[in-house]
């Protein structure tokens, strides 16, 4: 008998070689229906898996979490190719994972599928899963393995076993007459799928590879229940509205063009407004905070970057070398090695530090055209970056002081929730170290002091071995976006690679050098994509002090328009971002477009207004307010614009 701890902590002995399947039956014939694989250990397992040993399972179901999901997803995908396969049976396999909502599978077809194929498939899909196949887990021998996949004419999985080590155990799943290779897991057979819905399809090169073939990608969605297809697609078309492609065309904040290069927004002057007042934004904060702000040059010598690393580490991100004279430039990647050299070039006490420098920098990298998205992920960005030159005992204070400003801005500034932010201790990969500079005592040191930090402060977190930069390790601050993305945008790193690198010191008390520890830290990551998230959070609904226009004065006729020019000219003395409509539309069409265009507040200007001398006020939050004075008006929407921040 072993002994098996389960998730709430209680103890069950079992015989060994007990299935997971078995003992969710045990525990209860409920559980065991809706199972969908199980972690043994930490490590997720097949329901097929048997328990040799004591240790700690969980069972997994859909509504669980994540891998429960996944499980039941990548069954899915099988059934999705073998319905394919029915349908057109010349098709070649190519993988299927699951990926965090939903999954996707890659064929290799000679013309991709119409939608009336779709929805073809989709029957056929559903067919399956009502025959309700046994699902069967199988492993061969590597030879056995691949003359099965040569004789079944399924050249990629035969590619696929050819790469994996000798020493890989191969399985493979089957359902009635169709086999694919697959370490899994799976559920027990196609009828415990019970709701599916083939979402879109698109191109995609084997392996990623541009060389490689050109295969067909279908993405799809399955869950336990019907109505939750329906609620899914209605997440679908919301984040549709959501995208700040679509809202930053509508509210012309920024555009792309061929000419200038794709991965290269130019910002519109409503974005331009919204960028800088961001940006005034985070300076002011760290005025106060102690940082100084410098300009650096978006380009420097091979040397420097072959100096901090980068060139070792990082230069396939970074844009190809350009020649002048004897030099070697190549366009910044980031500004952490500019800073380093404004460090250096002053004899510093212990008495200085922190020295914190700061910059708005424009940094670069080697996005594939096929990455880039928006604002989102860019080739030139604006880095809201700092790097702090700390004492050793400074370190926790102020990585503390990091964290509350993100607080700051996230949670106070902007009202985001506490809830949808997590906090990553991101590591070293300890089996891929050339990914990173060469310290394992460096690493362990700052790993864990990292740790302890985010401990005292009694944060929550979890770890990730192989997210840390290439010269330290660092605390990635995860936010679920409304469009369901897990994006990182703060961020705090430390590092005790480059002060080494260049021989950065600092005089102690003791009278004697000493080397500082360098703090790096992003509180809105790049003005590009927090731009891209803040749209996507709002739905384009930016707070009145961010807004590019935040009143929109609208008379109802010609002869009221120097009274709401009179207006406008008061407005805008008091710092107010302010425009007239000034055309000759009806009213009711000028609200409607100011309201399309999500300005905060708009005046209604009439006779009545003029005879009173006051504005009758709309709002977008509250609708229709009332008559105001000018000067009332002006006072609340200051007041407004004050507290916010």
């Amino acid at each position: 008998m072993i002994k098996i701890t389960l998730k709430d902590g209680n103890i069950m002995e079992v015989e060994k070689g007990t299935t997971i399947i078995d003992l969710a039956k045990k525990i209860s014939e409920g559980l065991a229906r809706v199972a969908t694989c199980g972690l043994v250990d930490g490590e997720t397992k097949d329901l097929r898996y048997e328990l040799e040993k004591d240790c700690n399972v969980s069972i997994c179901t859909f509504e669980s979490d994540l891998e429960g999901k996944k499980a039941y997803w990548h069954t899915t995908s099988h059934i999705m190719a073998q319905a394919i396969k029915r349908l057109f049976p010349e098709t070649k396999l190519a993988i299927g994972p699951a990926i965090n909502e939903g999954f996707y599978y890659d064929f290799d077809v000679e013309n991709p599928f119409t939608d009336e194929d779709k929805e073809k498939i989709e029957q056929e899909m559903k067919k399956i899963i009502k025959e309700d196949l046994p699902i069967e887990r199988f492993t061969l021998p590597r030879k056995e393995a691949i003359k099965l996949m040569q004789d079944a004419k399924e050249k990629y999985k035969v590619e696929l076993i050819e790469d994996l080590p000798e020493n890989e155990e191969i399985s493979f799943y089957k359902q009635g007459e169709f086999t694919d290779l697959c370490a899994g897991p799976h559920l027990m057979s196609t009828g415990k799928v019970k709701a599916v819905k083939i979402l879109t399809s698109s191109s995609a090169y084997w392996r990623g590879d541009e060389k490689r073939e050109s295969l067909q990608r279908v993405y799809a969605i399955s869950f336990p229940k019907a109505s939750q297809v329906d609620e899914y697609l209605q997440i679908l078309e919301d984040r549709k509205a959501r995208d700040h492609r679509k809202i930053g065309k509508d509210l012309k904040l920024f555009m792309t063009h061929q000419l200038v290069g794709s991965g290269l927004p130019m910002y519109l002057p409503n974005g331009a407004t919204i960028r800088r007042v961001l940006e005034r934004y985070i300076q002011d904060k760290e005025l106060k905070l102690g940082y100084s702000h410098v300009y650096t040059p978006s380009l420097a010598t091979t040397d420097l970057y072959k100096i901090s690393g980068h060139w070792d580490h990082y230069k396939d991100d970074m844009f190809p070398i350009m020649k002048m004279d004897t030099e070697e430039f190549v366009l910044r990647p980031m500004n952490c090695p500019h800073h380093m050299l404004i460090y250096k070039s002053e004899l510093h006490s212990y008495r200085d530090l922190p020295i914190k420098i700061g910059e708005l920098a424009h940094d670069f990298r080697y996005e594939d055209s096929g990455a880039v998205c928006g604002l989102e992920r860019v080739r030139q960005m604006c880095q809201n970056d700092a790097h702090l030159f700390v004492r050793p005992d400074q370190i926790k204070e102020e990585v503390g002081k990091v964290i509350n400003l993100i607080f700051e801005v996230y949670i106070k500034d902007f009202g985001f929730s506490r809830d949808n932010f997590k906090f990553r201790l991101s590591l070293r990969d300890k089996n891929n170290i050339e990914k990173y500079i060469d310290n394992d005592e460096m690493w362990e040191t700052a790993e864990e002091q990292l740790r302890q930090i985010l401990k005292e402060l009694n944060i929550d977190f979890y770890e990730a071995e192989g997210e840390a930069a290439f010269y330290g390790p660092k605390i990635d601050i995860q936010i679920e976006t409304a469009l369901g993305h897990d994006v990182t945008i703060p961020t705090c790193q430390l590092d005790f690679a480059l002060p080494e690198r260049f021989d950065l010191k600092y005089i102690g008390q003791d009278g004697e050098e000493h080397r500082p520890v360098v703090i790096h830290r992003a509180i809105l990551g790049t003005s590009d994509r927090f731009i891209s998230f803040l749209i996507e959070e709002t739905k384009g609904n930016l707070p009145t002090w961010l807004s590019p226009v935040q009143v929109k004065i609208l008379p109802i006729a010609d002869k009221h328009i120097d009274y709401a020019k009179s207006i406008e000219e008061r407005l805008m003395a008091n710092g107010i971002r302010v425009k007239t409509d000034d055309r000759s539309e009806k009213i009711g069409y000028k609200i409607r477009e100011a309201q399309l265009e999500k300005v905060p507040y708009m005046l209604v200007i009439g006779e009545k207004e003029i005879e009173s001398k006051s504005v009758g006020v709309r709002s977008r939050k509250d609708g229709d307010i009332g008559a105001m004075k000018t000067e009332e008006f002006i006072n609340k929407i200051k007041e407004e614009v004050e507290n916010y921040k």
